[in-house]
């Protein structure tokens, strides 16, 4: 689960990590009564406006804009909120700004003793550590760094039995080349960020830029922050952060029935009990020559009202030309699956395109005898080259 900058920010506050401070509001015409809050509680006289969506790249966008007055902060906020901005992450569609964070100026104009880094903490699947990826690049896209300057790009692993050592945390701070003040501070920040990692359950925490102020602090000018969905359950106030408007609304439509969907780019839409099988038949429904046009597990316990959410969500995208139905009988019976398809389709009324049926396991033969008597617009098959082949015959 994904969160916004605002609230990013205020997990790793918690954790004792310096941030820039800010407040989020939603209607542009709290923006002085805002600004003058933060002077109250920061001392600030410039203001940073900042879109809040789910994307990077909203300064190029013009979703980061500094305002040196009131004037202009309004205009700015006016600006921003409800533009929709459009990022190399967002996509051609783009998002719409619901909602703006007005933070403190922490740039001093001239002042050749800041400096900004990228400091970012994951999971490294390869080794099965953690690994803090830290480059003197801040501000900038770390991929861009790391296509183009990889000497450039650091990274410390982590064993988690182990946690993050007091010398990793040194060795950061040495190969950003920092002493001193800001040397300690960073070790600090490493240290925090670290604790808010595993403290909240994240898959990723990125810091661009970890700003070093002109007297050597360090703080999160940014902050992204993805939080592991099967963690979720332990923290109830994160969960509560989820912010639907910024998802794709068939996924949240599916996750409402258990269901584990994911939109792409194809013309054939699939339908599977299990994540092993669905990635089997994306490969078979290219190998058809068609594309998948979405990864939609139901599960072990597919069942009627499943089965029809599952069409009802995949007759949602007009690409669609032929929905491919593929069932592993083992924890579910293949005939009871096909008495789900049957009503499934009868609630939803005339469907416009063909729907093959691929049932394999327990009761297989039985599954099949009722999807050929239904008389519905339902091609059936046991054979897995049997259904791709019928998908390849019908989207043609």
């Amino acid at each position: 689960m994904n969160l916004h900058e605002y609230q990013a920010k205020e997990l790793l506050d918690r954790f004792g990590c310096r941030i820039q401070r800010g407040i989020m509001i939603d209607d542009a015409s709290k923006a002085e009564e805002t600004a003058l809050k933060l002077t109250e509680e920061t001392g600030t006289s410039f203001y940073v406006v900042k879109a809040q969506i789910h994307a990077g790249g909203r300064g190029k966008a013009g979703g980061v804009k500094v305002a040196k007055n009131m004037d202009e902060l309004k205009e700015y906020a006016n600006e921003i909120l409800g533009k929709t901005l459009v990022t190399p992450q967002t996509g051609a569609q783009g998002k719409v700004v619901n909602k703006i964070l007005i933070a403190e100026d922490v740039y001093y104009p001239g002042d050749s003793e800041v400096k900004e880094f990228y400091v970012g903490i994951l999971m490294d699947r390869a080794t099965g550590k953690n690994v803090i990826i830290y480059s003197t690049e801040g501000g900038m896209e770390i991929e861009k760094v790391a296509e183009e300057t990889p000497h450039l790009v650091h990274k410390e692993f982590i064993d988690p039995r182990l946690g993050l050592q007091p010398f990793q945390a040194r060795k950061v701070a040495f190969n950003l080349g920092l002493n001193g003040t800001a040397f300690k501070e960073m070790v600090k920040f490493i240290g925090n960020l670290y604790k808010a990692f595993l403290g909240v359950d994240a898959a990723m925490v990125e810091i661009n830029p970890a700003f070093k102020t002109s007297d050597d602090k360090i703080m999160a000018v940014d902050a992204k922050v993805s939080i592991d969905g099967n963690a979720l359950y332990r923290h109830p106030g994160i969960a509560e952060m989820r912010d639907v408007t910024e998802e794709d609304p068939t996924e949240v439509e599916a996750g409402k029935y258990g269901l584990n969907f994911i939109k792409l780019d194809g013309n054939v839409g699939c339908m599977v009990n299990g994540a092993g099988l669905a990635m089997a038949t994306m490969d078979i429904i290219k190998l058809a020559g068609g594309n998948p046009a979405n990864f939609l597990d139901v599960g072990g316990g597919a069942n009627a009202k499943t089965v029809e959410a599952g069409f009802r969500i995949i007759l949602q995208d007009p690409n669609v030309k032929a929905i491919l139905l593929n069932i592993f009988g083992g924890i579910v019976r293949c005939d009871r699956v096909a008495n789900g398809v049957v009503e499934a389709y009868k609630n939803i009324g005339e469907i416009n395109i063909p729907i093959i049926v691929r049932l394999q396991g327990t009761n297989a033969e039985e599954g099949k005898k009722i999807i050929d008597e239904s008389g519905l617009k339902v091609h059936s098959a046991i054979v897995l080259k049997e259904a791709a082949q019928k998908v390849k015959e019908l989207i043609a």
